[in-house]
């Protein structure tokens, strides 16, 4: 079973690129907490596509904290002859947990009274 669940911080911005009219790939790190009593962090690539990854670019900026669902992958390549690799997280779901950024000088209303 490959399952992965984070709670966290974006580190970096969402980087946004497009292949075609509907093909879209969204990628940020994210930093979760260890947990403790000390202030480490473990950072993660997050990969999100398609409408999940236009929603990503639109809502998400660094500092955001999300939830993400996914699983792991794996990606090896060669780089001047040397060979890498890396583990990454493709979202199957990303929950945006901090509210969005207020416009400046804008009044936040959650709701609006019912008229009687």
């Amino acid at each position: 079973m490959n399952v992965v669940n984070l709670i966290g911080n974006l580190a970096t911005d969402v980087e946004l690129r497009e292949f075609g009219e509907e093909k879209r790939l969204a990628t940020f790190r994210l930093a979760v907490h260890r947990g403790g009593n000390d202030d480490e962090a473990d950072f993660f690539t997050i990969s999100a596509w398609d409408r999940q990854a236009q929603l990503c670019a639109e809502y998400l900026a660094k500092g955001r904290k999300v939830a993400v669902e996914g699983r792991l992958k794996q990606r090896s390549w060669e780089d001047e002859g040397q060979k890498k690799s890396m583990v990454e997280v493709v979202a199957r779901r990303v929950e945006f947990l901090s509210p969005p950024p207020a416009a400046s000088g804008a009044e936040v209303v959650p709701f609006e009274a019912a008229v009687a």
